[in-house]
């Protein structure tokens, strides 16, 4: 039974991928295929962000920052 397995993984500086891949065969021997591609970058760039964002933002808010009642506690029973 083939089960395909997909991870994220680094390479590290010395050019070597290690794999640790979770299975339920133990004491097994498998016959394993890798395939490898680049992964895309999760950290937006500057390019996914729309002209002027930060420029707008950056410095717009204004006034004091205040916190706004916060209602009445429900008192609980002491377990200790």
């Amino acid at each position: 039974m083939s089960q395909p397995i997909s991870i994220r993984s680094h390479v590290g500086a010395d050019g070597v991928l290690r794999l640790e891949v979770p299975t339920e065969f133990a004491d097994a021997d498998l016959e394993v295929t890798v395939l490898l591609s680049p992964a895309e970058s999760s950290a937006p760039t500057t390019t996914e962000w729309q002209p002027g964002f930060f420029s707008d933002v950056i410095g717009s808010w204004e006034g004091e920052l205040t916190r706004s009642d916060q209602g009445e506690f429900e008192i609980r029973e002491d377990w200790t």
